[in-house]
């Protein structure tokens, strides 16, 4: 079958070049199950721990499946060079097949488990709400398990719940060997939206209405921030979220936002260049104009204006995405959160061993201190968290480094490693 498709595959590359039009991909998937087990109460992990590579999943703007592998075949067996470019150029709609398998069988690979009862999410697995769940589930576990591994520490696991509904599962790694904090937080919420978050919402163009003053939504996400000791580690940052509101006549309103970026202390071109170029991949899987205009965004949004600087060298970020489909933008989504173990860890190794200097140390404590103004004051994901009842306060303020520095009237003195710095976040680079 692997030998039928992958001369199938070749045949389609072949044709699609000589009609000009996209092919579909054909991929292939792996699965895995991590090594680690919950006990019979689902209550603790035992030591030992293996996982095995995960293949991607199926991702572009085609739908692949047995049609293709079976009725385009024939056709291109025959002599699909002889296609005219109208059949050609017709889009193939992509199924995509949840192959990952049972769900509690993945769900003993978290940190703990998901939010929501496994039962309700096994038997609402094809929903958008669940499958979600489980991609914040599943990226939690994977970047908490990669930091581990450098480290050598382990995180607390904390489950929290929410009075007014859902609740979370906040990862913090502190004072470490390699880490000051690390937080990998998940957070599933549903109940009513309050006025002023309602407010904020249709203040981006969501036109909601509410039926008795009241809008019940689900909002749940992943969200990191990552604090080296090191000051030639960079701090990252990563957040991928999903949102359903119901109006008035019953209806759901969803999207997506998220977005990966990085905030170094001192400039190392080369891991600028991979740090883009791995989310710029992703992005190009789905839509070649993403990474441009997701670029864009991500330097205007983590922008201090009060300093007139970004927070750090960027990514990409992206909010309310409601298109082309639901099932393109999870894809998209999911594609994006597969991106943060390698386009963050092979920095954090490369600069494992690097030395520093107490002036270096005093600078890194500076940019801390913008990093903090930029949550506080700007911040959309901690300006929703507040203003929703009955939020953890101690897992939005998670993002806030253990220490931090304000100088007065500090300027970098000119032609310093620290005055190259503060050029690019004065005026933002193209990196890729």
């Amino acid at each position: 079958m692997t030998s039928l498709l992958s001369t199938l595959n070749r045949c389609l590359r072949s044709t699609a070049r000589l009609c000009n039009v996209s092919q579909p991909k054909v991929v292939y998937k792996s699965h895995f199950i991590a090594g680690s087990r919950w006990s019979t109460r689902w209550s603790s992990r035992s030591t030992h721990t293996s996982e095995t590579a995960r293949g991607s999943p199926a991702s572009g703007k085609y739908r692949t499946g047995v049609l293709i592998a079976t009725g385009v075949f024939g056709t291109v067996a025959a002599g699909a060079c002889h296609l005219q470019q109208a059949e050609m150029a017709t889009r193939v709609k992509k199924v995509e097949e949840e192959e990952e398998g049972d769900v509690a069988e993945r769900c003993r690979s978290f940190m703990s488990l998901p939010v929501t009862d496994v039962r309700v999410l096994e038997r609402r697995k094809q929903e958008m709400s669940s499958r979600m769940e489980m991609l914040i589930m599943e990226t939690q576990a994977e970047f908490c398990r990669a930091l581990q591994d450098v480290d050598g520490g382990t995180f607390k696991v904390d489950r929290w719940s929410r009075q007014e509904g859902g609740g979370g599962v906040s990862c913090v790694l502190q004072d470490s060997k390699v880490f000051e904090k690390a937080g990998v937080n998940v957070s599933v919420v549903f109940g009513h939206l309050s006025e002023e978050a309602a407010k904020q919402m249709r203040s981006r163009g969501k036109e909601l209405k509410a039926k008795d003053g009241k809008l019940p939504f689900v909002a749940m996400g992943v969200s990191s921030v990552i604090h080296p000791k090191n000051p030639h580690v960079p701090t990252v940052h990563f957040n991928y979220r999903y949102f359903e509101v119901e109006e008035a006549d019953g209806s759901k309103q969803w999207w997506f936002g998220g977005g990966t970026d990085l905030t170094p202390v001192y400039i190392d071109e080369a891991d600028a260049v991979h740090f883009h170029s791995v989310l710029r991949d992703a992005c190009n899987k789905h839509d070649p104009q993403y990474y441009p205009d997701f670029k864009k965004w991500c330097d205007r949004y983590f922008f201090i204006r009060h300093r007139g600087e970004t927070r750090g060298i960027g990514g990409i970020f992206f909010d309310d995405l409601d298109s082309p489909n639901q099932e393109e933008a999870f894809s998209f989504v999911k594609s994006c959160a597969k991106t943060v173990v390698p386009c963050y860890l092979p920095i954090v190794r490369k600069h494992l061993g690097d030395k520093f200097t107490q002036q270096e140390k005093d600078w890194q404590q500076i940019r801390r201190g913008r990093y903090v103004e930029f949550n506080l004051v700007y911040d959309r994901g901690v300006k929703f968290g507040l203003a929703t009842p009955g939020s953890r306060v101690e897992s939005i303020i998670m993002s806030l480094p253990l220490t931090a520095r304000w100088e007065y009237m500090h300027e970098p003195s000119r032609g310093t490693k620290e005055a190259e710095m503060l050029e690019v976040l004065r005026n933002p680079k193209e990196w890729v």
